[in-house]
């Protein structure tokens, strides 16, 4: 009986949770939905009465400002983020590799430092990236966004990707190189398919990083032509009025390519995720 009603009772919690976390979603998809009339109403109405697609057709195929749509933003952040997760992907996994498999000096060190640098608070990195961005050329410039947010995913990149490594036996790669394989062939066809789990799971993170910065997109680029979503978002915000439609439109939007990617690699990232915390 006890353990009957302990059950129900984190059941329950857990629901609730849920739908905590929902509820935001719920509400952003909603209005975006809404005519404003609702949106603007005194009694708020959980469903759209009369929805409408005008929101989505404002942002879509209206001007953000004046000669750049969204879909010039949307390519922007799109270019961004698939630059960070593969540089951030194949250099993660190198120095993954380095630091399970070789011993050299000053390696424990290093992996410090590897945590050590997630501790930093990202604001307080502003003002030195945005001096180093500009003396080597690269302000206003998207190459040197993708640099930034491959300095932030790196870390917890080779980090976790370390420990898949470390779970691949060393044997595996001896029978290869035993049997004719050079080291190309040893990494390529026998431990990249082993650390792939891992490969998704830290992509997803470093895809997040570069599809929902803010800070230092609007810091480090100051051309409205090159400017990602995020930074596109504050446009619907006025010094005088709000359109929150098209601002819950354009969020909406903005949340479908996490959503639609982290849908895709579900399954990889769960048993990523636990591979690397069982061993490494």
């Amino acid at each position: 009986m006890k353990r009957g009603v302990g059950k129900f009772a984190v059941n329950a919690a857990g629901l609730l949770v849920a739908l905590f976390a929902v509820f935001p979603v719920f509400w952003m998809v909603s209005t975006s939905l809404k005519p404003n009339e609702e949106i603007f109403s005194a009694t708020p109405q959980p469903v759209p009465r009369e929805p409408t697609l005008r929101h989505y057709r404002d942002v879509l195929i209206g001007d953000v400002i004046p000669g750049v749509s969204f879909t010039d933003f949307f390519l922007n952040s799109a270019l961004v983020a698939v630059a960070t997760v593969l540089l951030s992907g194949l250099l993660a996994l190198l120095a993954a590799t380095a630091v399970a498999r070789f011993r050299f000096r000053l390696r424990t060190s290093f992996l410090v430092m590897l945590l050590v640098v997630q501790m930093i608070p990202l604001e307080a990195l502003v003002i030195p990236l945005f001096l180093m961005i500009r003396r080597l050329g690269l302000y206003n410039q998207l190459p040197g966004l993708v640099l930034v947010y491959l300095g932030f995913s790196l870390p917890f990149a080779v980090w976790m990707l370390r420990g898949f490594v470390a779970a691949v036996p060393g044997e595996l790669e001896e029978a290869a190189a035993i049997d004719g394989a050079s080291r190309w062939q040893t990494f390529w066809r026998v431990l990249l398919p082993l650390v792939a789990p891992g490969l998704v799971a830290t992509s997803i993170f470093s895809f997040i990083t570069a599809w929902n910065e803010l800070i230092f997109a609007l810091t480090f680029i100051s051309t409205e032509d090159r400017y990602t979503l995020p930074v596109a978002m504050t446009f619907f915000f006025g010094r005088d009025d709000t359109a929150w439609g098209s601002v819950m439109a354009a969020s909406t939007l903005l949340t479908l390519p996490v959503m639609i990617f982290f849908v895709l690699v579900q399954r990889r990232m769960v048993s990523g995720l636990v591979a690397g915390a069982v061993k490494g």
